[in-house]
């Protein structure tokens, strides 16, 4: 069951979205990436604990979806949710869509939500994370941060994105965190203390 609550000290909802497809290979090419458990699992957290109100895994295939209500199921009603189960308040973000159009629906309550992409190398004019977190900070339509699985988020959708947030660089020229990292990285930055 998913949840709508914007925590205390914040104007404005946040979500993430996870996307498998459209996304690019080492190549290039437009693929579908199969989902992980760990995604699942460590994004549905690292949203929980920046106030994140959704997390959309986006997947085309219905195997695929099914797994991720297997894997909630897990956490909030199997043998984890007793092992450990403040897990569940985590895991109630999460909703699977086949489209990212479908994540954008679900957020469009009375007002279009803005749509930031990721990328490792932005290729388009990007926001910087202190322009980003000042405007999470103020009013007003509720935002969907995208992140890409495989090689990330092809150009067609950052093109398309109101705002593509400025690449997250390390200490050297290597440049490919996953993306379980870039997220909370991101959320730090955003609403991090």
């Amino acid at each position: 069951m998913t949840r709508f609550v914007i925590p205390e000290g914040v104007s404005r909802r946040l979500a993430i979205a996870l996307v498998h497809h459209p996304v690019l290979d080492k190549q290039g090419g437009i693929v579908t990436s199969a989902l992980t458990n760990m995604d699942v699992h460590d994004l549905a957290r690292s949203g929980t604990t920046y106030g994140c109100t959704d997390f959309f895994v986006v997947h085309p295939i219905d195997a695929q979806r099914t797994m991720v209500e297997r894997i909630l199921h897990h956490w909030t009603e199997g043998s984890s949710s007793k092992r450990i189960p403040d897990r569940k308040d985590a895991l109630a973000i999460v909703r699977a869509v086949p489209r990212l159009e479908d994540a954008v629906a679900a957020l469009a309550v009375n007002v279009k939500p803005l749509v930031w992409g990721t990328a490792a190398r932005a290729k388009t004019a990007v926001v910087s994370f202190a322009d980003a977190r000042r405007i999470l900070a103020a009013d007003g339509p509720p935002v969907l941060l995208v992140f890409g699985t495989g090689w990330g988020l092809p150009p067609t959708m950052t093109s398309a994105a109101d705002a593509v947030l400025e690449p997250i660089r390390g200490a050297g020229a290597w440049n490919h965190l996953s993306v379980r990292a870039a997220c909370a990285i991101s959320l730090d930055r955003l609403r991090g203390s």
